[in-house]
C-alpha cells in the first residue's frame, strides 16, 4: 500500500521550478529592519528570558499561510512568527500589538 506524504509549503526539495534554479550565494547587506528583527528575536530567545525558543520560531514560520510564507522576506517571516507566538502564549493581546504599532507609526511620521 502506497502512502502519500503531504509536503509542507517550506519543503521544496525536488519540486520544480525551485529544484532547477541556481541558489543565490551572494552576501546581502542587512537592512536596519533586518538587524532590528534579529535583535528583537535574540532578546526574546535569550536564556535569561526564554520568551520564545528557536524551535517554536521555526514551527511558527513553517505554519504561516502560503501567501505569507511565499510573500514575506526572511526577516518579515521571523517578525510575523514572533508576533504569532506572543499572541499564542498570551504574552501580548492583538489590541495591544495594534495600539503599539499605531504609536510607532505616529512617532515615525512626526520625526520625518
Amino acid at each position: 500500500m502506497a502512502t502519500h506524504k503531504h509536503r509542507a509549503m517550506h519543503d521544496l526539495g525536488g519540486v520544480e521550478p525551485t529544484a532547477s534554479q541556481a541558489i543565490d550565494r551572494t552576501e546581502h547587506e542587512l537592512t536596519q529592519f533586518d538587524k532590528s528583527v534579529d535583535a528583537l528575536v535574540g532578546l526574546m530567545a535569550h536564556p535569561s528570558r526564554r520568551i520564545i525558543r528557536v524551535d517554536e520560531l521555526r514551527r511558527a514560520i513553517e505554519s504561516l499561510q502560503p501567501v505569507q510564507y511565499h510573500g514575506l522576506s526572511y526577516y518579515e517571516k521571523w517578525l510575523q512568527a514572533a508576533h504569532d507566538l506572543l499572541l499564542e502564549k498570551d504574552i501580548l493581546g492583538e489590541e495591544e500589538v495594534m495600539l503599539r504599532c499605531a504609536a510607532i507609526r505616529e512617532a515615525e511620521e512626526k520625526s520625518s
